[in-house]
This record gives C-alpha cells, sequence and structure tokens, in this order.
C-alpha cells in the first residue's frame, strides 16, 4: 500500500465508532506527519519541543524557523511553531503557521483544532466555530472540537 492509501484509510479510521480504531488512527497519522522528512525532521523536531517545554521559546523558534526555511513543504515544522506562538500568546503568529500548515496538509486536525484555538483566544468567535466545524469533518468524534464550538456559540449570543 502507497502512503496517500494508507493515510486515506486512516482518514477513514478517524469516522469509526469505535474509540481504540480512532485512537490508533490518530497517533499513526500524527507518527507520519512527524516522520514526514524522516529522521533527521524528527530530530529537529524533537530538539524544538525541549526547548519548549524548558521554556526557552528563542532557541525553540530559531530551530523551527532554520527547519521551515529549508524544509518549507514540512507542515509538522509550521505546526510545532504554530504551538509556539500559541503557548506565547502570540495570536496573529499561530494563525499564519496554523493556515499554512492546513494549505500543505488540510486534513491536519492539529492545526485545524489549533486554528480554532487561537481565533477563540482573539474573540473571533465565528472564525473558530467554522475552523472547527472543518476539524470535526475529519475527527467527527472529537468531544474537545463540539465542546468548543458550544462554548463559541454561547460566546455570539
Amino acid at each position: 500500500m502507497n502512503e496517500s492509501t494508507i493515510i486515506s484509510t486512516l482518514l477513514d479510521n478517524l469516522k469509526n465508532p469505535d474509540e481504540t480504531v480512532r485512537d490508533r488512527a490518530t497517533r499513526e497519522l500524527w507518527r507520519i506527519w512527524f516522520e514526514q522528512k524522516g529522521m533527521i525532521g524528527l530530530e529537529v523536531l524533537r530538539r524544538a519541543q525541549i526547548s519548549l517545554e524548558l521554556r526557552d521559546f528563542s532557541k525553540a523558534e530559531d530551530i523551527l524557523t532554520k527547519l521551515i526555511a529549508q524544509q518549507p513543504d514540512f507542515a509538522e515544522a509550521w505546526n510545532r511553531r504554530a504551538v509556539l506562538h500559541y503557548v506565547q500568546g502570540n495570536y496573529q503568529a499561530a494563525i499564519m503557521d496554523c493556515e499554512e500548515v492546513i494549505r500543505l496538509n488540510p486534513v491536519h486536525f492539529g492545526a485545524l483544532h489549533g486554528l480554532g484555538l487561537c481565533h477563540m483566544a482573539i474573540g473571533n468567535h465565528r472564525a473558530a466555530i467554522q475552523t472547527l466545524q472543518k476539524a470535526l469533518e475529519v475527527q467527527p468524534y472529537s468531544l474537545e472540537n463540539q465542546r468548543l464550538i458550544l462554548e463559541c456559540t454561547v460566546n455570539l449570543s
């Protein structure tokens, strides 16, 4: 089976009523996305994550920005930098990075969820609902995204 067939099957499995099947598909998609550029890319992402966990945000950003410059089609590098921006409260930069992830990988449920969180953080509840609904199209059983949509809907009224 080629990778696009595998990804298609995993995306179908995200819609399976069996939580075990969905969880396995979620983990496998994350693994594929993180390993998109092989072990070297994965190792750079790990270094950036360690810096993020140590709250050395400038080092994490330098690592990710260099990786993005070298591998501009590495969606997970953009996604990790979006997470970094979000953690720092830099929501506009996080939105831009999430949008790039989604351009590169339209079914990246992590970036769709993150984009929804960013829109919520800046009070743009309509955009958050639209984005979170797209995330639910990929992961219809996501209780977290369902909850966030309800929260945004309450904030609109």
